[in-house]
Formats: C-alpha cells, sequence, structure tokens
C-alpha cells in the first residue's frame, strides 16, 4: 500500500536533481511533489491537499517511475476536526466552535496587519480545553459554568498585500470568564508563534485565573 493507496500509474522520471536527491535519501520510500500553487516552501509544514502526489522510490534510492496521485490534490481547506471531534463541551463557543475560532484567529492576525486574509487554518492537534464552575445556588447537583479556555495548536495560511502569503504554525489561546454571573462576559485571545501545545498548555490555566481577576476588578 503505497502513500495515497494502491492506485499507481507509470510515468517517464522526471530530470529534476532536487528530486532525484530526495529519492536517494530515501531509499525504499516515496517522494512528494508539492504542488507551488498552494504552498511557496515545500521544507515548511505542507497540507496534505498541496500534494499532487508521490513518486516510488526503490531500494537504493532511485526512482521507480510508479507515481500515486493524491486524490485531495486542490485547494486547501479549513479542518477543525481535532477541535469539534472530542467530546467536550463547547457551548461557550456559540453554535458553530469551528467558525468562532477561525474568527478569532483571524482578529489576532488583523490586529497585526489589518489587510490579513485567512486562507485556510488546520487544527493539528487536539486541543487543550480547560473548564471551571460552581454549583448553582438553588440546585448543588447542577453546575454552572463560569469560565472556559483552550488552546488550540494550528497551520494556517494567511495574505496580505505587503507580505504576499505565509504558512504560520503555532498555537491559539482563548480565555472566556463570567460565564453565568452578572458580571459582563470578558473573552482574550493569545496568537503565540512557533510555540507547542505543551508550551501553551503550561499557561493556559495562568491565563484563565488572570483573566478572571481582572473580570472580576472589571
Amino acid at each position: 500500500m503505497g502513500l495515497f493507496g494502491s492506485r499507481s500509474r507509470r510515468q517517464d522520471i522526471p530530470d529534476d536533481p532536487s528530486l532525484l536527491a530526495a529519492a536517494a535519501e530515501n531509499p525504499g520510500g516515496s517522494v512528494a511533489e508539492i504542488d507551488p500553487t498552494y504552498i511557496d516552501d515545500p521544507n515548511g509544514y505542507v497540507p496534505p491537499e498541496a500534494i499532487r502526489g508521490a513518486w516510488v522510490v526503490d531500494a537504493s534510492g532511485k526512482l521507480t517511475g510508479e507515481y500515486q496521485p493524491n486524490p485531495r490534490h486542490g485547494m486547501p481547506q479549513d479542518d477543525f476536526g481535532k477541535l469539534t471531534d472530542p467530546d467536550h463541551w463547547l457551548g461557550w463557543l456559540g453554535d458553530d466552535p469551528a467558525r468562532a475560532v477561525r474568527d478569532g484567529i483571524e482578529e489576532s492576525l488583523r490586529a497585526q496587519v489589518a489587510d490579513a486574509v485567512v486562507e485556510w487554518v488546520k487544527i493539528l492537534e487536539t486541543p487543550r480545553f480547560l473548564t471551571a464552575g460552581r454549583p448553582r445556588s438553588d440546585d448543588d447537583q447542577v453546575m454552572l459554568v463560569t469560565r472556559a479556555a483552550l488552546a488550540a495548536p494550528f497551520a494556517l495560511s494567511v495574505r496580505t498585500t505587503r507580505h504576499g502569503r505565509s504558512v504560520l504554525l503555532g498555537v491559539f489561546s482563548w480565555v472566556a470568564v463570567n460565564l453565568s454571573g452578572p458580571a459582563a462576559r470578558k473573552d482574550r485571545h493569545w496568537f503565540d508563534l512557533g510555540v507547542g501545545l505543551e508550551w501553551a498548555d503550561e499557561r493556559l490555566s495562568e491565563r484563565m485565573y488572570e483573566r478572571d481577576a481582572e473580570g472580576a476588578e472589571g
């Protein structure tokens, strides 16, 4: 079974030095063909849709001529499955949690560059979720959620007039407090580039309770 399943076809081996060098480094494996229409840096994050297909490499590190087209090849699409698939309550994000997070990410980018347009977003790992609350005054068996937070690792493509297209990796964090109290709800976003989920997770609880204190003061 190949990279994209069993479908493959024989092709003339291209005379591309970079492709041949990559094959030599991957004996017995395969070498992906990246579509430059959707990605500028093949050494960075490459969304699955940006791969045209894969060349099969023999045990000596040479291309066999077998080529496996990628059935998903095309414009990269949003993927929020790792946010919405886990069985975790996301009611604090509204009826469409994926749209809420996407809008929050774009808002964070536009705070830095006003004309930033997000082309696609992919949540790369199951986010870290935090939820806190208190018993309802008339029924201590019912918990009222008072604050919630998440940290979601992402890859995304953004375009700006000045910089063109950039692919960014990092973690988007969101904290919301005063979710059930008389005080007005308060939200805050963090857009941390070049960090991992473990780093963001270590700071999520602190950020939530800092925001909670700010909300109490407000």
